[in-house]
């Protein structure tokens, strides 16, 4: 709302009235019961800010903007003085409920209130509607139609009318300037205006002719030459309110005649609308905003919707043009997506709603955008220039000069906002020059035409929908050479923009973070490169700088669509550049993560590393390093993520860098972690935790996942694996809030495999499987392939591991055939384990056999030992269940466990061997050798009593003391 010096006191004349309370915004004060109620300024303006919107959810940030509109606050002090106003206003006592919280979204006020309009205004009201007062004839004016969500500027400009003077309401077409005007006018007419006058200037063509309109509608006989004397003579002496509604055509006439009637007539108030200011002397300009509609409406229901003044019109005009027409919660997001793709504006949201009415929700909304609903019709009875969006934005177009035409055409190849820089260099040929670009954008605002974007202070400008879906039109009618020209010109900015995003990981993210709403644009200018018209030598630089874009916004299947096509245009001269090692690198990567670990992604990984070895590249070297130690571990092959873990160790000592040095200890730790070898894991994981920064999303976007991430997973598995599960849980937990803090699919997807693991290895089934919820969700919403194959196994073995098999084993058999098409490796011996222990339960023990045998065959070739002690211990208990009399052969292979877990310094999995042996020296009634080996394991559990193999052991003690000794 724009106040004015020298009338501010006329403003927020209102009272506002709820229980005991009174609220005066224009004394700045809040009453209870009559007296004054000491209140912060803050929390007033929080108060008034609610009031205005009775009903309406007002976000946080709408409510940071409004109360704190010059500096940048944290959510923290909204609820401080959120929580100071409601102390004052007792909310929540004794039945009283003033203002209601949306958990995540904003607040509400929702208690009944009274509005009450105060001075001159009440007696406004009360004579409209008692009759006393002046009679004014109203038939001058047109009727009045009901408004929505214009109570803030319509009590602004009747404040500002109620005394004499020129003010004019600006905005672009459609908007509801007119509607507003009249209302004014019905308002104030009687407030000491002997008439009031309505003239339509939309009917006058010439500007020698404005003069006439203005006296034929003063009913005013001009016959002398000089027709303003006569007008003047006419005002001199009279209380009069002209509304002049469509100044924008006639301009530089209107803005001559009312300085003139504002001299001569100071009684005379002007109430003037127009696409752009009238830059008279003494004008008061309001620019009408469209109507508010919600940013993001996914989770709203009815009654919040109707909150917005957009979705509340839609309805309204719907409702009366087809009474019979229901709609439910499905159908209000629909009119919410409408109404934010038409932008709030009034008059395309009625058009919309007239064909709904008629034509049906659906159907209208999978056409609105299309060129052909600017023809949509609305009221008969309505202006010629507003029955449809055509005749509306023609009434626009023609009053432009060719080169602003055509520079508003050229605007239209622009998706979403653009930015002076972008606008002046897609507009500017050989035509328009550069300064005159930028001189012709600031008209297209001053008209209405191009509205400004207050949510990002570089990306300025853009067009309304329905602007962009005519001026594309107009655009086509002068043809493909000039329409390819325009698409080169836009795509070749923002290959130069994406082409210099910076170097470090913190630049990347940054300058990728300030361009979120250029997706659009980017996307565009990728679909014209590639295309049958576009550029092949813009398009492969231009997909290499988009990855880093796509990435950041975790947008990987579009990114391996774009570097795919990419790849196969690297002949055009940019073999070994750069911009081939970071197309590469991007490919190998998302195809490794979408659509598993192909040869495809293999080679792209490898080929980008022989770039950076080339280059000399160290950072890049080590960066590929780590992908390529991923992509070996997911494909099972152990001993070469070793290797490459080994060569990024030496990368890193050659750049003797903190951050270097934590990656490769990190990559290192990791491959021993899975060959086996938990102190040496231990030991390197650990160095890399003390050589590491905490975790920033810049770094994690620009390796691919997150180091530290995969660090502290590793480091937990190890720790259960050492017998320390508190700590493991610990760290889990920690690793797992802090990948979902990254808000990084990839990131937090690796995470959740390696901790889900850790909860059903310390029976935290409930844990595991409300985590795996919300992986499962994450996964598939990115299409992240091999992780979506995962869930669905993880889901299986948690479901064996409580004893609850069903259709687990089919589940977890295609899962792995899944995996296994996929080439990711990596779960395989945890999956098979599970798959093991379901078909036991299903006493499917020659299955069950052959399948565990397999497995450690595998494991053993492959190099996946950490998991085999594990695996010989369940195959010694297959023995035991099927050779009944073979107990030596069952003994050896648990032995052959025992020795190896400790090798590996793997007390859990030692743990685990020494129960069974400890059980199997029961049955053969060897009690006291049973109750040493027990003794000696629970001297040796320091924590992680809880767990699901301490109960197990507690349970074996009890059994092996007998039932005469206690515990």
């Amino acid at each position: 709302m724009e106040t004015f010096p020298d009338e501010s006191h006329e403003l927020n004349t209102t009272h506002y009235i709820f229980g005991p309370f009174c609220v005066v915004p224009a004394k700045r004060l809040l009453e209870k019961n009559g007296a004054p109620v000491e209140i912060g300024g803050r929390a007033l303006d929080l108060l008034i800010a609610l009031l205005i919107r009775p009903g309406r959810v007002l976000t946080k940030s709408e409510l940071i903007k409004q109360v704190w509109p010059d500096i940048i606050v944290e959510e923290g002090s909204l609820r401080f003085h959120m929580t100071a106003l409601r102390r004052i206003l007792g909310d929540g006592d004794v039945h009283a409920r003033y203002i209601a919280t949306q958990v995540g979204v904003g607040y509400a006020f929702v208690a009944p209130l009274e509005v009450q309009l105060a001075g001159s205004q009440q007696a406004l009201i009360a004579a409209e509607t008692s009759g006393s007062g002046p009679v004014i004839n109203l038939s001058h004016l047109p009727p009045r139609a009901k408004l929505f969500g214009r109570e803030i500027d319509l009590q602004l400009v009747v404040d500002h009318m109620l005394q004499p003077k020129l003010f004019t309401i600006v905005g672009p077409g459609g908007v509801g300037k007119t509607s507003l005007a009249i209302e004014v006018a019905h308002r104030i007419c009687a407030q000491g205006y002997q008439t009031a006058r309505f003239v339509d200037l939309a009917q006058v063509e010439d500007q020698s002719l404005v003069l006439s309109a203005l006296a034929r509608s003063l009913e005013i006989p001009v016959q002398a030459e000089d027709s303003l004397y006569v007008l003047l003579a006419h005002l001199r002496t009279q209380r009069v309110l002209l509304i002049l509604d469509n100044c924008e055509h006639l301009i530089d006439a209107v803005s001559a005649i009312v300085e003139q009637i504002s001299d001569a007539a100071p009684n005379v108030g002007i109430l003037a609308t127009s696409r752009e200011p009238l830059r008279a002397r003494g004008e008061y300009v309001h620019w009408l905003n469209p109507l508010e509609f919600p940013r993001e409406p996914k989770h709203l229901c009815i009654q919040q919707l109707l909150g917005y003044s957009a979705i509340k019109l839609f309805f309204e005009r719907v409702s009366s043009a087809n009474a019979a027409l229901m709609l439910n919660d499905a159908d209000a997001q629909l009119i919410a997506d409408m109404c934010q793709r038409l932008e709030g504006m009034a008059l395309p949201i009625e058009l919309a709603a007239m064909r709904v009415a008629s034509h049906g929700l659906t159907s209208t909304h999978a056409l609105l955008g299309e060129r052909f609903s600017l023809g949509w019709s609305g009221r008969r009875t309505a202006l010629p220039r507003h029955q449809t969006l055509r005749s509306m934005l023609d009434w626009s177009y023609d009053l432009l000069s060719p080169l602003q035409c055509l520079a508003l055409e050229r605007l239209s190849v622009f998706v979403g906002p653009f930015s002076q820089e972008a606008a002046s260099q897609v507009i500017a040929d050989t035509q328009i020059e550069i300064a005159a670009a930028a001189a012709i954008l600031d008209e297209l605002v001053c008209k209405g035409l191009v509205t400004i974007d207050q949510t990002d202070l570089r990306w300025t400008y853009r067009l309304l929908e329905m602007t962009r879906a005519y001026t594309r039109e107009k655009l086509a009618t002068r043809g493909d050479i000039e329409v390819n020209a325009l698409a080169f010109r836009h795509a070749a900015f923002y290959m130069d923009l994406l082409g210099h995003l910076g170097t470090s990981p913190n630049e990347i993210f940054e300058n990728s973070a300030r361009l979120a709403s250029q997706l659009g644009n980017v996307r565009s200018a990728l679909e014209w490169s590639f295309g049958p018209q576009g550029d092949p030598g813009l398009a492969l630089p231009l997909a290499a700088g988009s990855a880093p874009l796509f990435l950041h916004f975790s947008l990987l299947v579009e990114c391996r669509t774009w570097c795919t096509r990419a790849a196969e245009l690297l002949e055009l001269g940019y073999f070994g550049t750069p911009t081939e090692m970071e197309l590469q690198a991007a490919l190998g990567l998302v195809l490794m993560f979408t659509r598993g670990n192909s040869e495809a992604a293999e080679k792209a990984l490898l080929r980008a590393l022989d770039i950076a070895v080339a280059l000399s590249d160290y950072w890049s070297q080590l960066r590929l390093l780590g992908r390529l130690q991923i992509f070996y571990e997911r494909i099972g092959d152990f001993a070469s993520s070793l290797a490459w873990a080994e060569q990024a160790s030496e990368v890193g000592n050659l750049l003797n860098k903190p951050e270097a040095i934590a990656i490769a200890a990190s990559l290192a730790g990791i491959s021993h972690h899975l060959l086996g070898n938990q102190p040496l894991a231990r030991q390197q994981l650990e160095n890399s935790l003390r050589n590491s920064l905490p975790s920033q999303r810049s770094g994690t976007i620009y390796y691919g996942f997150d180091h530290r991430n995969r660090t502290g997973l590793a480091l937990a598995r190890t720790l259960w694996l050492q017998g320390f599960p508190d700590q493991a849980r610990h760290w889990a937990e920690q690793i797992e809030a802090e990948a979902s803090a990254l808000q990084h699919s990839v990131t937090y997807c690796i995470a959740m495999v390696w901790i889900l693991c850790i909860y059903i290895w310390t029976g935290d089934l409930q844990k595991a499987a409300a985590s795996l919820e919300r992986f499962a969700t994450i996964a598939e919403s990115n299409a992240l392939g091999p992780y979506i194959a995962a869930a669905h196994g993880l889901r299986a073995a948690i479901a064996i591991r409580a004893e609850q098999s069903d259709n687990s084993v089919a589940v977890l058999e295609e899962s792995l055939t899944q995996l296994h098409g996929m080439r990711y490796e990596l779960l395989t011996t945890s999956f098979e384990i599970a798959l093991a222990e379901g078909l036991i339960l299903n006493q499917q023990y020659e299955k069950a056999r052959k399948l565990v045998d397999g497995t450690i065959s595998h494991c053993r070739a492959s190099g996946d030992a950490f998991a085999l002690p594990e695996l010989l211990r369940i195959k010694s208990g297959l023995i035991r269940v099927m050779h009944g009399d073979d107990e030596l052969q069952a003994l050896n292979v648990l032995q052959q466990a025992c020795v190896l877990s400790r090798e590996q310094g793997a007390w859990a999995w030692e743990l685990r061997i020494s129960m069974d042996q400890a059980k199997s020296w029961l049955e053969q009634g060897n009690r006291l050798q049973a109750q040493e080996l027990l003794r000696e394991c629970r001297e040796r559990v320091t924590e992680g009593f809880d767990t699901l193999d301490v109960r197990r052991l507690e349970a074996l003690w009890q059994k092996a003391l007998g039932d005469s000794h206690p515990s």
